[in-house]
C-alpha cells in the first residue's frame, strides 16, 4: 500500500538520479540515520548509502544490498552547498543538515562520532562533485604539481 502511495504521489526518485550507481557494492559510507520527512515532518529511521556523489536512502539495510532495489530517495550532493551540525535548529542531539540553494534536509545520527563522520564524508563528496569545479579545472590543477 505504501509503495502505491509513493508512486501515485511521485515520491519515488527518478531512475536517472541513481542509474549506473552500484549502491549495493562498496559504498563510500553507509549506515543508519533518522531523516525528517519532506512533507509530513515526522522522523523516520532509514539506511543511507553515499556513493559517487549521491546520497541514497532505503527503508532498511537489506534493500540497499539488493541489486535492482529502488531507493526511497536520492540527493545529488554536487548540488548541495553546505553540510553542518543542526542540533539547535531541530532541537535533537547529533542532528545535522544538508542544504542546497532552496532546500534544507535534516538528519540525526546515533551519536556524535557518527554525526561527524557523516558530515565529513558528505562534505568531501560535495567538494569532489561540486558543479563549481569542472573536471578540466581539477585536471589542470593536478598537472601543475
Amino acid at each position: 500500500m505504501e509503495n502505491l502511495w509513493r508512486i501515485a504521489t511521485g515520491q519515488d526518485p527518478n531512475r536517472q538520479d541513481y542509474e549506473g550507481i552500484e549502491f549495493w557494492s562498496n559504498p563510500e559510507r553507509s549506515g543508519w540515520l533518522t531523516k525528517q520527512g519532506d512533507y509530513i515532518k515526522t522522523w523516520r529511521r532509514r539506511w543511507f548509502v553515499l556513493k559517487r556523489g549521491k546520497l541514497l536512502w532505503f527503508k532498511d539495510q537489506s534493500a540497499a544490498l539488493t541489486r535492482g532495489s529502488i531507493p526511497r530517495g536520492v540527493i545529488s550532493v554536487g548540488d548541495c552547498l553546505t553540510v553542518k551540525g543542526a542540533e539547535d535548529v531541530v532541537n535533537k542531539p547529533f542532528a545535522f543538515e544538508i542544504s542546497s540553494g532552496n532546500i534544507t534536509m535534516f538528519f540525526v545520527a546515533d551519536n556524535e562520532k557518527e554525526k561527524e563522520e557523516w558530515i565529513n564524508s558528505i562534505g568531501r563528496s560535495i567538494v569532489q562533485h561540486s558543479r563549481s569545479v569542472t573536471d578540466s579545472e581539477v585536471l589542470d590543477y593536478d598537472q601543475r604539481r
